[in-house]
């Protein structure tokens, strides 16, 4: 088994999530007392938020990129970033290392043309949502991508930083969400990504009558795959 090197999702809320996820994975498919071989750097979550607010993305990119290089010195011989909107550093990440890195926006895509759909909805914070580093991830591989109008923009962002960063998932916020996939879906998105890890703790693929894209699970899954050697 490989070791995998996690940099922290940017919460604590989708850390635990990740880790769950690659650890129950192993277990499955290994059996008895099984687990995964991990290296975690978890961050202080006001640290990142202030960076991006800032729209300091130089300082963020130094910061994971050097990071990720303690994790490949400590023996990981994979790096996963577990956030969706962090990938907009990820070039500064994959220069900085000579293991390989999963990048969460191949893997989504690979998961959505397995499954024959070619136009998504694509949900996340407002960087993931309105500037290109994720989507045009997603349309290398054929994927034409579909984001949503104002106010839900606003309303999908808001809710991940003013609640799922903080643990609250609310009913109300739910039901705001499942709206904004129905406007979508009436533009013609043929599935839905949760493009931000801490969104899957409010909605997931029982609320919805087409497919579903839980980006955690995907990068998690795939991280296990190559761990074991089946990526």
């Amino acid at each position: 088994m490989k070791t995998i090197g996690l940099l922290g999702g940017m919460s604590w809320e989708s850390s635990i999530e990740y880790e769950r996820m690659i650890n129950r994975a192993v277990r499955e498919r290994l059996g008895g007392t099984a687990s995964a071989d991990l290296i975690v750097r978890s961050y202080n979550f006001a640290q990142i938020e202030e960076l991006q607010a800032n729209n300091d993305w130089d300082a963020a990119g130094k910061l994971l990129a050097k990071d990720a290089q303690l994790l490949q010195a400590g023996g990981a011989q994979l790096i996963l970033l577990c956030t969706n909107t962090m990938h907009k550093v990820a070039p500064e990440i994959e220069a900085s290392i000579d293991v390989p890195f999963l990048h969460l926006a191949d893997a989504t895509a690979s998961a959505v043309v397995a499954t024959k759909v070619s136009t998504v909805a694509l949900l996340g914070t407002r960087y993931t949502m309105e500037q290109a580093f994720y989507a045009d991830r997603l349309r290398a591989q054929g994927l034409e991508v579909l984001i949503p109008d104002e106010p839900d923009r606003t309303m999908i962002h808001d809710v991940i930083y003013t609640e799922l960063v903080q643990g609250h998932v609310l009913a109300e916020s739910k039901e705001a969400y499942l709206a904004a996939v129905v406007r979508l879906k009436e533009r013609g998105a043929g599935g839905v990504i949760a493009g931000c890890t801490e969104i899957e703790l409010l909605i997931g693929s029982g609320d919805f009558d087409i497919p579903f894209f839980p980006t955690t699970a995907i990068h998690a899954q795939a991280a296990v795959d190559f761990a074991l050697g089946e990526y």
